[in-house]
């Protein structure tokens, strides 16, 4: 069964920082790109950033225009873990974050499309205030 499990999530001030991790289990981790979606109230959910299954690759990493300067997106693994290291946070970062797992290979607009994703996990909060 697979499981993947975020954490991290929490309340933040604004300019603040935040590190999201995701566990998996239950699949091959290097066999799958892994990707970060948002979820705001009344929103639909969206993507925000990607990696590709091996971090050797090169461009292995594609991020939202919203997000990027801000957030990086890592894997480990020897810990089957993703991370979402997100810095100067602002209050429309408010959502809850999901870890999404990929077989599919990245296309040429980038890993951001929901249908793409196999595997996803329960989300966990993140709020921004002012």
């Amino acid at each position: 069964q697979v499981q993947l499990v975020e954490s991290g999530g929490g309340l933040v001030q604004a300019g603040g920082s935040l590190r999201l991790s995701c566990a998996a289990s239950g699949l091959s981790f290097s066999n799958y790109g892994m990707g970060w979606f948002r979820q705001a109230p009344g929103k639909e959910r969206e993507f925000v950033a990607g990696i590709r299954r091996s971090p050797w690759s090169v461009d292995n990493t594609f991020y939202a225009s919203s997000v990027k300067g801000r957030f990086t997106i890592s894997r480990d693994t020897a810990k089957r873990t993703t991370y979402l290291q997100m810095n100067s946070l602002q209050p429309e970062d408010t959502a809850v974050y999901y870890c999404a797992a990929t077989s599919t290979p990245w296309r040429t607009d980038g890993p951001i499309r929901r249908a793409d994703y196999d595997y996803w996990g329960q989300g966990t909060q993140v709020t921004v205030s002012s």
